[in-house]
């Protein structure tokens, strides 16, 4: 199981049970808002695409979405998602628990800046019951990321 893998990745920095586990399905960003009683933006939504071939998945606030324009201009390629077939062969873990922890080898981390504007979020953990509460900090510090992007739609856009 996907949870599993994530929290070994979290030993080493002694955080495994700092992986919250629901009874119920968060696998959406309203359901774990709703679940975790905060805003959908502090869902730390994570998206996977490729880039001839190659795996990277973008961590971004939950209530937004990707501007093709943006993207093109910053990756120099067109928007093109993993199917949901090559998700968890690609990234390691299942759709709706997505996370930038514990991945497969060969995967690019990006942060999307949307993100700074929260003192803490809530990225999913590997399964479609868990997450885990970090400050911006610490997202930066686990999810091994390259850099930050500006590759979504403002608020006005959305």
């Amino acid at each position: 199981m996907s949870v599993e893998k994530v929290k070994e990745y979290f030993k080493k920095f002694d955080r495994e049970n700092d992986v919250i586990e629901l009874e119920g399905d968060i696998s959406t960003v309203s359901l774990a808002a709703s679940c975790l009683h905060v805003t959908e933006g502090e869902i730390a939504k994570t998206l996977s695409f490729k880039i001839d071939d190659k795996p990277i998945l973008i961590v971004m606030k939950g209530d937004s979405r990707i501007d093709n324009a943006k993207y093109r201009h910053f990756f120099g390629v067109k928007a093109k998602m993993l199917t949901y077939e090559e998700v968890e062969k690609m990234i390691g873990h299942m759709v709706g628990g997505v996370c930038p922890f514990g991945i497969n080898d060969g995967v690019t981390v990006y942060l999307d800046n949307s993100l700074k504007e929260f003192e803490y979020v809530y990225p999913a953990c590997g399964s479609c019951n868990s997450c885990i509460k970090l400050s911006i900090p610490e997202l930066e510090k686990y999810s091994n990321y390259k850099e930050w992007v500006d590759v979504v739609k403002t608020t006005e856009n959305n």
